[in-house]
């Protein structure tokens, strides 16, 4: 099967920062279900959960008039925060679903 890699960046930060994040930061799911974060650096879990839905959906081929093949923003839950994080494809590769749980 086809999947696209995907990674998470911090577009904006519309209040204040409460769990330390920065404009740029990023996280990336490659591979299906591997999750790299740049060394020394963090990822909020909240605003990780707040993606989490989205991202099998990103993964994969969808028809272009599909809404998630359209947006990409997703915001953070916290309220004070109002964290807004972009989804983009950053490549694509091939894996064997039998070698896949």
């Amino acid at each position: 099967m086809r999947l696209y890699d995907v990674r998470v960046t911090v577009e904006r930060i519309e209040g204040r920062s409460v769990c330390g994040l920065e404009v740029g930061d990023w996280f990336e799911v490659t591979e299906s279900s591997r999750v790299r974060i740049p060394e020394g650096r963090h990822f909020c879990l909240y605003a990780i959960q707040a993606v989490m839905p989205l991202l099998p959906a990103k993964m994969r081929r969808l028809p272009e008039e599909d809404w998630l093949e359209q947006d990409n923003l997703v915001c953070c839950p916290d309220p004070e925060e109002r964290l807004v994080m972009r989804i983009e494809r950053v490549g694509e590769r091939t894996l064997v679903t039998e070698e896949l749980t």
